[in-house]
């Protein structure tokens, strides 16, 4: 009985193997003969049939080819995927700007599951992960051999509800665990600060969603007389890579600002600058890290290339590759690498990322000068605050909290030396542009 059991799971995917295989050659070139192909499909077809009858659980004939899809795509590269039903229906937030789970952006590298970036403001952020941890356990289960999209869904989860991932940081001793509560993630993509005693418009894009260049656009005009701009991309991952090109073509007028290439030329694309949509000619500096990844890195890399802003900070994440969701049916779809980014110099960002004009590693300001000037502020803010304690007249309007929320004090400032980086650059844009 076993026998016929056997025998018939042979036969029967062998036809539907062979089937495909003369399907695949009426369209598609190939280096293998016809006789290594059918080969090759009768040794994948003799696993199917022995894990099937032999394996010590139980599995469906449906289970294990979803099994065999999903470690196919997994062995191809870090960021292509089997999706089933939960992940292929979860792809349609991500980009909706509210979501539940703990807030950071993982990805593959090097075989482990690492965190590309924190959003801001989010449990995860909170909680004190950071760019480029890996992550060994979720909730004690490890990482090892797992698919992102697995990853993913067992990170998210209801509202209120705790989890543990367990780190590994670089230059720490040993890995930790970080407890976590999970959250709706509402993301607030771009935001514009003043900087105190600046005429210097802060402007944070924390991913590119589909609101990034229409609300940037909208900081940008507002603050036309600003002496220049700094456009913070750290802990950025990603995301829409229209987005990515609008932003970038607020700030130049012609060019190529990236360009995709695959072994399909139909999917080669070049994504060029309208002058039309230019709004601005304001000295620029970019905040990046390893954390700004994917559309961040195309934005960094296309002003570096094109000479319209200088880029400081940390070298980025280097994902410079190009995933569409191919759907097999009305429920399950292959995420799948098609092609790699390349920006207006040619080169790319997959791996090597983008390197800074100025490499400035994170920090406080070293500048002991400083010290009165901040003691000075933190006074002010101190009696201000006691001051509406005792007295009802003497109060901090909840207009001017709201203005201050807006205003990037000194304080903050010398704390992040790449942000005080950023401002002395636009200083020196504005020097050499009046010297000119």
């Amino acid at each position: 009985m076993k026998k016929e059991k056997l025998f018939f799971g042979l036969g029967f995917v062998s036809t539907i193997a062979i089937s495909l295989m003369f399907a695949i050659n009426l369209n598609a070139k190939t280096q293998d003969s016809e006789s290594s192909k059918l080969q090759a499909l009768t040794k994948f077809t003799k696993v199917i049939s022995t894990v099937e009858n032999s394996y010590a659980d139980e599995l469906t004939f449906t289970q294990i080819i979803d099994k065999a899809i999903a470690g196919l795509m997994s062995n191809l590269d870090a960021h292509s995927s089997f999706m089933d039903e939960k992940a292929f229906n979860d792809t349609k937030v991500q980009t909706e700007g509210e979501f539940g789970g703990l807030g950071i952006t993982v990805g593959m590298k090097d075989g482990a599951l690492t965190v590309v970036a924190p959003i801001e403001g989010t449990p995860a952020d909170k909680a004190g992960v950071k760019s480029n941890d890996v992550i060994l356990r979720i909730d004690g289960n490890s990482t090892l051999g797992i698919t992102l999209d697995e990853a993913v869904s067992k990170m998210r989860g209801k509202p209120k509800t705790p989890i543990v991932i367990t780190i590994f940081r670089k230059g720490e001793m040993k890995p930790f665990d970080v407890n976590i509560t999970r959250d709706i993630i509402k993301v607030e993509s771009v935001y514009a600060k003043s900087i105190e005693d600046e005429n210097i418009l802060y402007l944070r894009v924390t991913n590119f969603d589909q609101k990034v260049v229409s609300e940037a656009s909208k900081f940008i005009k507002e603050h036309k007389d600003a002496d220049g701009i700094i456009l913070d991309l750290r802990n950025n991952p990603g995301g829409l890579l229209e987005q990515a090109v609008g932003l970038t073509n607020l700030f130049v007028s012609d060019g190529v600002i990236v360009s995709q290439k695959g072994r399909d030329k139909s999917e080669n694309t070049a994504y060029k600058a309208k002058a039309n949509n230019k709004i601005t000619n304001l000295p620029l500096a970019v905040l990046v890290n390893g954390g700004s990844a994917s559309a961040s890195e195309i934005v960094s890399g296309a002003l570096q290339d094109l000479k319209r802003g200088i880029i400081i900070g940390e070298n980025t994440f280097g994902k410079g590759s190009v995933q569409v969701i191919m759907p097999l049916n009305s429920k399950e779809g292959l995420r799948m690498t098609i092609a790699r980014y390349y920006l207006p110099s040619g080169r790319t960002i997959q791996n090597s990322g983008v390197k800074p004009d100025l490499i400035v590693y994170p920090g406080k300001v070293p500048d002991e000068d400083n010290s009165f000037n901040l003691k000075e502020s933190d006074l002010k803010q101190h009696l201000e605050t006691e001051l509406s304690k005792i007295d009802s007249k003497v109060k901090v309007s909840k207009k001017s909290q709201k203005d201050k929320d807006k205003i990037i004090p000194r304080s903050t400032i010398y704390n992040d030396i790449q942000l005080k980086t950023a401002i002395d650059s636009i200083k020196i844009l504005n020097i050499t542009k009046d010297g000119k």
